[in-house]
């Protein structure tokens, strides 16, 4: 029998695959399903600050004029007066999402001033969430915004959080920080127990009839995930933060790939929202079948083994890629026109 069990945020878990933020853990029905199918944890869908702060038009109008600077905009939200998240409810359903199931909650948290994330993060640690997930995103749209301030505020935001409470903190990263190991450092400085790679932006699109910018929303697809196995096999074993790989992970070779870079899990959302809840039990039959092919038994073997650290050639890792690549496919056309 192959053992499964991974670690992540100093929790041991059953398996691989953790569910991701997404409506479907709103349901208690659903977070059944989904321990049931086999996900070894469950991250709630995020808790928005805003949403709990917006007591007046003005003040909506505002920060609506900001939106595109967080991750999970508010424009997919729906209007405050048919939001329903409040902060009491969110707390309820992760009480009874904790009575529900044996596996680990995790709560997430989308916040914007240090006062309001420290706040939400004790209530939801006293709520009985096993860890926090603390969803950022932060986007330089002002040229006087340098890239360390940027930094700075977030390390603020976490230093802050990390220290009003006992949970473990993990933060799901933006993939468009300048230099991604040396913030990383820094968050564990601070407290951070894990990284999440990567928040997904949602970018807007162009309508050029009625000439309005629109939100648009689309899953994710396998090949979101390669940068993430890039950064995660960059990071593994340079640091002791834990690491998990969000954002294109849909199939086995997916979740495989995820551990072998050096992630303790990889997260499903889009996959769940295509596939159904119960994808996630294929998933792990397939990763199942291909470790008894190789003789493996446990997945924490393969663990780091794709890593930078790990290879003989760090070269696809660095410059050396790009050049490989390209050289490659100029070779083939060139072949090609033979």
């Amino acid at each position: 029998m192959i053992d499964f069990s991974t670690q992540y945020l100093g929790l041991k878990l059953s398996g691989p695959i953790v569910v991701s933020s997404t409506p479907l853990s709103e349901s208690i029905d659903s977070v059944r399903r989904m321990e049931d199918a086999g996900a070894a944890a469950i991250v709630l869908t995020s808790l928005f600050e805003e949403q709990l702060e917006l007591e007046s038009k003005a003040l909506d109008d505002d920060l609506s004029r900001g939106t595109e600077s967080f991750a999970e905009s508010l424009d997919y939200l729906p209007d405050l007066d048919d939001y329903r998240m409040t902060q009491e409810v969110y707390l309820e359903h992760l009480r009874r999402a904790k009575e529900a199931v044996k596996i680990p909650i995790m709560a997430s948290l989308n916040g914007a001033t240090t006062g309001g994330w420290i706040r939400y993060a004790r209530d939801m640690e006293q709520a009985g969430a096993d860890a926090i997930e603390l969803n950022t995103y932060a986007l330089a749209t002002d040229k006087s915004q340098t890239s360390a301030k940027l930094e700075s505020q977030l390390l603020e935001l976490v230093t802050a959080v990390t220290s009003a409470v006992k949970v473990p903190v993990a933060v799901k990263l933006s993939q468009s920080f300048t230099s991604i190991p040396h913030l990383v450092a820094r968050l564990e400085d601070v407290g951070a127990r894990g990284v999440v790679l990567f928040n997904r932006f949602y970018q807007p699109d162009f309508d050029i009839e009625t000439l309005e910018v629109r939100p648009t929303l689309h899953f994710s697809t396998p090949s979101e995930l390669l940068p993430r196995l890039h950064w995660a096999a960059i990071l593994y074993g340079h640091l002791n933060i834990d690491l998990a790989i969000s954002g294109g992970v849909h199939s086995a070779e997916d979740v495989l790939k995820g551990i072998m870079a050096g992630a303790g899990v990889t997260m499903m959302c889009s996959a769940l929202h295509i596939h159904g809840i119960e994808h996630i039990g294929r998933v792990l039959a397939d990763v199942q079948y291909w470790l008894e092919k190789r003789e493996y038994t446990s997945l924490w073997e393969t663990r780091g083994c794709l890593s930078r650290r790990s290879v003989p050639d760090t070269s696809p890792f660095d410059r050396g890629n790009y050049i490989k690549t390209l050289s490659s496919y100029s070779l083939r056309q060139t072949v090609a026109a033979f």
